[in-house]
């Protein structure tokens, strides 16, 4: 039995659902400032994989890192963690 490599997972918000089959998620994270020494936040987007579009905007889900399904989508969309606030 071979062993896997470990995927990647992150977490982040849906911030474009317009393409077919395709979500863009906003990955944030806090990082400490080298010389200044104060949290900044720093973020990117990752083009993610939804197979059934179930996925909407302002939703917050879980990507896993997979094989690289186009140019720039390396990411399918696992779960959902939190269901965007109903306006």
């Amino acid at each position: 039995m071979t062993q896997g490599k470990l995927k990647r997972t992150l977490i982040g918000k849906v911030v474009s659902d317009k393409r077919a089959k395709t979500i863009t998620v906003l990955v944030e994270r806090r990082v400490k400032h080298e010389l200044y020494d104060k949290i900044v936040i720093k973020s990117s987007k990752y083009h993610a994989h939804d197979e059934k579009g179930e996925y909407k905007l302002g939703d917050i889900v879980e990507i896993t890192e997979s094989r690289p399904l186009s140019k720039t989508k390396n990411w399918v969309a696992t779960r959902l963690v939190q269901k965007a606030a109903e306006v």
